[in-house]
């Protein structure tokens, strides 16, 4: 008798859904960066979004020996990440990120509407360990710190000020526009966890980290950023999806500072110039039907024409200056000061690097 075999689970959204609507969201104005991004929204509180059983599958798909043997990679950012995986290897987790009903969800989040940035980062995966012997440490020293309204979901940093508190990922801005940040592990004793943000008056905030199946959305692209250590828990696993705006006629400022190091630069290229092309091609067919409208009328807008030439020879030169030579891409090295834009945090990594 042959074995069974095994049915792949396909995702359902009626099934492996639990949405509920955060119980806030950031306005770009409140943290001091009224003036930048592509939507008025921040960052949102975490939220519930998927089931336990479809967390389970995410994890057996991100996790599996393929995905371990072919998409690992490392940096001078973070020690641990699969990635470029989801199109080949996790077909629950690709049509997770392609859905309607999720792409409706992370959009009425971020207040404009998304698609994911390119195939290649749809479910980014982060991982990090915790040493068990330090638990303890860390549980005294957020009774330390209890003053600082730790337990209000967006606050100071508890380990701000300690020289010993590395964090998971270190203060960075993201390549894409926005990403929604997804739990896998189960956080019942995890201590830590949170992400730090930096606000436009150089205040520390922190957001409370998503518990499993909750999710928490970021517009990264224009805030700096990190991932603070967590400790008390085995492991800490979350799933990173990037977005940009569906729309050709919204700026596109993604940069690949922060995953050039950490890619297959034939796949990251190809993805990247295609999205981009496309979007080029959208606003030269628009140029052209408005130019044809007004020849009809015997009407010529110079002005505008020559700013929409301006802004699309910005567009390419964009692209130049991010399709970097393969061989000058140092693998697994990425260059902070492209990822940092507040003078604070650049003299700060400066000092660092010296040392």
């Amino acid at each position: 008798m042959a074995p069974k075999k095994h049915t792949p689970i396909g995702f359902d959204a009626a099934k492996h859904l639990q949405f509920e609507p955060p119980s806030k969201v950031w306005t770009m104005e409140e943290i001091g960066f009224a003036d930048k991004g592509v939507s008025p929204n921040a960052v949102s509180e975490p939220f519930p979004l998927f089931t336990e059983e479809a967390i389970q599958v995410m994890r057996a798909e991100a996790l599996s020996k393929p995905v371990w043997e072919n998409c690992k990679y490392s940096s001078n950012l973070c020690k641990c990440y699969l990635r470029g995986f989801a199109a080949e290897y996790a077909p629950f987790i690709y049509d997770v990120w392609r859905s309607p009903e999720v792409l409706s969800i992370v959009s009425k989040i971020a207040g404009v509407e998304l698609v994911p940035a390119l195939d290649l980062e749809i479910a980014h995966i982060n991982i990090s360990n915790s040493p068990e012997e330090q638990i303890e440490t860390v549980k005294q020293a957020l009774a330390e710190h209890s003053h600082r309204e730790a337990d209000e979901g967006v606050s100071g940093c508890p380990w701000e000020d300690d020289e010993d508190a590395q964090p998971i990922v270190g203060w960075h801005t993201d390549s894409y526009p926005f990403v929604c940040v997804t739990m896998l592990s189960d956080c019942t004793n995890m201590i830590g966890g949170e992400t730090a943000l930096r606000t436009g008056t150089g205040e520390i905030m922190k957001v409370r980290g998503p518990t499993m199946g909750h999710a928490v959305i970021l517009q990264g692209r224009y805030i700096e950023h990190q991932a603070l250590r967590v400790l008390g828990t085995t492991e800490r696993i979350t799933s990173v999806t990037s977005f940009r705006p569906k729309s050709a006629f919204i700026k596109d400022d993604t940069v690949l500072s922060t995953v050039r190091p950490i890619s297959d630069l034939t796949e990251l290229y190809s993805q990247y110039a295609e999205y981009r092309f496309e979007i080029l091609e959208e606003r030269v067919r628009a140029q052209l039907k408005e130019i044809r409208e007004r020849r009809r009328v015997h009407r010529f807008d110079t002005k505008a024409t020559k700013a929409f030439i301006s802004e699309q020879k910005a567009f390419l030169e964009s692209m130049l200056k991010e399709i970097v030579d393969d061989e000058l891409v140092e693998v697994g090295i990425m260059d902070m000061e492209e990822n940092l834009f507040s003078q604070e945090l650049l003299e700060e990594h400066r000092k660092k690097a010296k040392l």
